[in-house]
């Protein structure tokens, strides 16, 4: 038997978390509420999706083992005051949205009712993410297990037992695609600057960075291994990295001043 889901918000990660449950036929049957229909032709024509246009539309249920919470966090006030007094049982509630902390959700689902606050990265929206989960009191291995298993469609998954840490997570991997692109437009100006024309700086800088990430992604070796790697001794490479490593004015004391200025800021807001 499948399972049964309600996935609330179905925009980018939505859209690719149904699309990986879909093709992992481990589903029976997805209800998705969203203002807008899925255009997505994998979503759209598949028999197991059901579509309700908002929360208060909703009629029977029935049993449901998960309800994914993805709309904004600007619109989750509304959503689930609709939501909360149709669902029956103890499902599974799942949250995708960020700032939005256990105990904001507790006030509208019972005692009983598990609960996943979950932390995504923009790469999710390709399967390519990592997404980092803390669990409320109450949630078992199997709750863990139905979890990952759901977050997995969209990349990675890693539990914190400490829901204070999704500070830190936001501000590290929930960021960290954007200090990525700041990356390329910096590479990309100084290729510029040392004369190369910036369309070709830009794709150089572009590719050299996806294509760095994905042999990351698919080695063993560490990241300091790799770079050691490109490091001939009295060569170009090397060169650079001994501006980049600094201690003071190089990329680390920026980089760690930047990624606690993120924690600042996401600790002020769930607050």
């Amino acid at each position: 038997m499948g399972l049964a889901l309600l996935l609330l918000g179905c925009g980018k990660m939505g859209g690719a978390m149904a699309r990986g449950w879909l093709a992992s036929g481990a589903i029976d049957r997805v209800m998705i509420v969203d203002p807008h229909r899925p255009n997505d032709p994998v979503i759209a024509t598949d028999s197991r999706v059901f579509w309700v246009s908002e929360a208060a539309a909703l009629d029977e249920l029935g049993a449901l083992d998960a309800v994914v919470l993805a709309v904004k966090p600007q619109m989750m006030d509304v959503a689930l005051t609709a939501l909360a007094s149709k669902l029956t049982g103890t499902p599974l509630i799942l949250s995708i949205a960020a700032g939005k902390t256990i105990a904001y959700f507790r006030p509208y689902f019972a005692a009983t009712v598990p609960l996943v606050r979950a932390m995504p990265n923009l790469p999710a929206a390709i399967g390519r993410g990592v997404t980092v989960c803390v669990a409320s009191d109450g949630v078992t291995a199997a709750h863990q297990k139905l979890a990952t298993d759901l977050l997995s469609a969209c990349g990675a998954v890693e539990w914190v037992e400490d829901e204070k840490l999704i500070d830190a997570v936001t501000a590290l991997s929930g960021g960290g695609p954007a200090y990525v692109f700041a990356l390329i437009e910096a590479m990309t100006e100084a290729g510029v600057a040392v004369g190369l024309a910036p369309d070709l700086a830009s794709r150089l800088a572009r590719v050299t960075v996806a294509g760095a990430g994905e042999l990351v992604h698919q080695s063993e070796l560490s990241a300091s291994t790799l770079r050691e790697t490109v490091c001939s001794p009295g060569g170009t490479t090397l060169e650079a990295i001994k501006v980049l490593m600094e201690p003071d004015d190089g990329w680390q004391p920026i980089i760690t001043r930047a990624i606690a200025a993120a924690a600042r800021r996401a600790q002020a807001l769930g607050s």
